[in-house]
């Protein structure tokens, strides 16, 4: 075979294999390409069943906030007892926050109604590194040697939360404009064991 002959016949056999090669990789990106339909089609359902979820949900909060406990309030009921056994419960859940805006009106209705225990006062200063003798002597001279301590006041949200539902459903006065109190009414069922 002259030398002519074997490059033909080794690109032939080289042509052939890389044919097969290419087949190869063709039926992987098929392959690829189903993968990722499949992934796209799992999306999509996720994101159909989480809309159909929110409403369900939506639906559900809609008759225990505000269908049922207007039946029972109507009924003069705040609970019931149910031929099961079950427990049916209507209970008001209170949320409040001080937002910026409000803090200081918020804080000396605290304190002019003798609340300002509940307000708590931190002070806080930064030093360097290597200034652990600075911060000693900061620790008792404190503002005597020229340091800007940083002060933060806050009302722990759940003793807020704690407070609010305690003052309301004592009927006792509680701004809720400047404590930005919501409340929801939600229905419960213990079911009997």
């Amino acid at each position: 075979m002259s030398v002519k002959q074997q490059i033909k016949f080794k690109d032939t056999i080289d042509f052939e294999k890389d044919q097969q090669d290419a087949m190869k990789k063709t039926g992987n990106i098929q392959s690829l390409a189903d993968q990722v339909e499949r992934l796209e089609d799992f999306d999509f359902s996720i994101k159909n069943t989480e809309e159909q979820l929110k409403e369900l949900k939506k639906r559900r909060d809609h008759i225990s906030g505000e269908v049922i406990p207007t039946m029972m309030s109507e009924m003069g009921l705040a609970e019931l007892k149910l031929h099961d056994g079950s427990h049916l419960k209507v209970s008001t859940t209170y949320r409040a926050t001080i937002t910026e805006a409000n803090k200081e009106t918020a804080f000396n209705w605290l304190r002019e109604n003798g609340l300002g225990d509940i307000i708590k006062n931190e002070i806080l200063v930064s030093f360097g590194r290597n200034e652990d003798n600075k911060a000693a002597d900061y620790a008792e001279l404190a503002k005597g040697q020229g340091f800007q301590p940083t002060q933060k006041m806050k009302v722990e949200p759940m003793t807020l939360k704690a407070l609010v539902r305690e003052r309301i459903e004592a009927g006792k006065e509680m701004p809720t404009e400047i404590f930005g109190v919501y409340s929801e009414n939600k229905t419960t069922i213990k079911r009997n064991k």
